[in-house]
């Protein structure tokens, strides 16, 4: 049955829900916490923030142009690239969105990634590498992950998620040079005001780092479903998966770097973090990836033999 007729319906993933919820939980937490002892303090920085966060504001607003020039990605027509225009015209009909513009990178590196504040902005990129590894099967599923993101706002989600991790990082260098410079070694109010700043911006930026980070990969995992659901072949998306992450480890480090700003877009980072920085890894581990998948196709067999 072809991926037009094959209906996917999967019981909700209520712990992956569950995790999600308690991130952003934790995050609300944790800001609140790193506001009141601001405001507590009093030392005028509170415009500060509001600076910052115009500044962070301002980055989201031309992040599509951005990711286009950083990883020199051109929009192409219908006329250049017809299979590419047709299978995302397909997949946005089943999901009710419009239609994305439809970029190309040109390098051996397969990957794909998609960006956009929202559903009327977005853009869905993807390799020379990776049309020229993937059937059309698994490049519709790769799509359908991508489109996911736009369908759940994925952009807006994480740039919300680090906007104070941001705040918290500028704060944690002006506190740092503000003790540097005299504020410390005064020992008047004002220097024990900067080193509680210097202190508290350091826990909240680690912690928030570390969420978003989590967030990230529930988001990804999200995709994966959303894929599996969009498609009804789950099992697709795991062979692209494979393909991409066995074509990636013959690409030299040296043109793996030159993306490596993207590895937080792309469906399978461009370099892979060892095993102690899994905390601090964008995407789940590929294996946890498959695994997820696979079980979405036995509950899709298991459901239709009853």
């Amino acid at each position: 049955m072809s991926s037009n007729n094959r209906i996917f319906n999967y019981k909700r993933d209520t712990g992956l829900t569950f995790r999600i919820i308690v991130s952003f939980a934790a995050l609300s937490i944790l800001y609140l916490v790193f506001l009141t002892v601001l405001a507590y303090l009093g030392v005028g920085f509170i415009p500060m923030i509001g600076i910052i966060s115009l500044m962070i504001l301002a980055q989201w607003y031309f992040s599509d142009k951005i990711v286009l020039w950083t990883s020199g990605a051109k929009l192409v027509s219908r006329e250049q690239y017809p299979q590419l225009h047709r299978i995302v015209e397909n997949l946005v009909q089943r999901v009710n969105l419009p239609k994305p513009k439809i970029a190309i990178v040109n390098t051996n590196i397969p990957n794909a990634f998609a960006t956009g504040k929202g559903h009327k902005t977005s853009l869905v990129a993807v390799t020379t590498g990776l049309l020229n590894i993937l059937d059309e099967k698994e490049l519709e599923s790769v799509i359908a992950h991508e489109l996911t993101h736009i369908k759940n706002r994925d952009v807006l989600v994480l740039t919300m998620a680090s906007l104070f991790s941001t705040v918290a990082w500028y704060l944690m260098q002006y506190g740092f040079f503000g003790a540097m410079f005299g504020g410390y070694r005064s020992r008047d109010n004002n220097g024990l005001a900067i080193l509680i700043i210097l202190l508290v911006s350091i826990v909240t930026w680690i912690i928030s780092f570390i969420i978003t980070r989590a967030i990230s990969r529930y988001r990804e995992f999200a995709a994966d479903r959303g894929s599996a659901q969009m498609t009804g072949h789950p099992m697709n998306l795991a062979s692209a998966l494979t393909k991409i992450s066995g074509t990636m480890k013959t690409v030299s480090n040296r043109q793996a770097q030159k993306f490596q700003s993207l590895n937080a877009f792309f469906i399978i980072p461009a370099i892979s973090g060892s095993s102690i920085a899994k905390l601090f890894a964008t995407h789940p581990p590929l294996e946890q990836r498959i695994a997820k998948l696979k079980e979405m196709e036995s509950y899709y067999y298991d459901t239709n033999l009853r």
